[in-house]
């Protein structure tokens, strides 16, 4: 016959330790659950906005702007394009790349061209981005 030997019983503050390690382990675990069902899964939402202030140092124009994300997803690799239009003809162009913006997040940057962007009319708008 095979003999067992019988379990140590567990002292108090075994038990005490093990049942707080098992409540943090299930905040944790509900947690997690939560944030995963009341996920959105939405795509990035990308608004670029001129600033106010137009400033000219040396002949050159600085044209700052800001793009906000308030989509759900982050976005790489966003596009800001800048279009000044004299005379309903393209005169300037200027590109920015951000490498990503994630949900909620802002960026600020400027576009410099040497044509006075007051007398036209100046486009600043996204043109791409895409998902990580």
């Amino acid at each position: 016959m095979m003999q067992t030997e019988p379990q140590p019983k567990l002292s108090l503050a075994e038990w005490v330790t093990f049942s707080i390690a098992l409540f943090i382990l299930a905040i944790i675990i509900s947690l997690v659950g939560y944030i995963w069902m009341n996920e959105e899964d939405k795509p990035p939402i990308l608004s670029v906005t001129k600033k106010q202030m137009i400033r000219e140092i040396d002949g050159k124009f600085y044209v700052p702007f800001e793009i906000v994300n308030t989509g759900g997803e982050t976005a790489e690799s966003v596009q800001i394009i800048a279009e000044l239009q004299i005379a309903d003809k393209v005169v300037e162009t200027g590109e920015q790349q951000i490498d990503f913006l994630s949900d909620g997040e802002k960026e600020e940057g400027a576009f410099i061209f040497s044509q006075n962007p007051r007398q036209g009319q100046l486009t600043v708008r996204v043109a791409s981005y895409k998902l990580p």
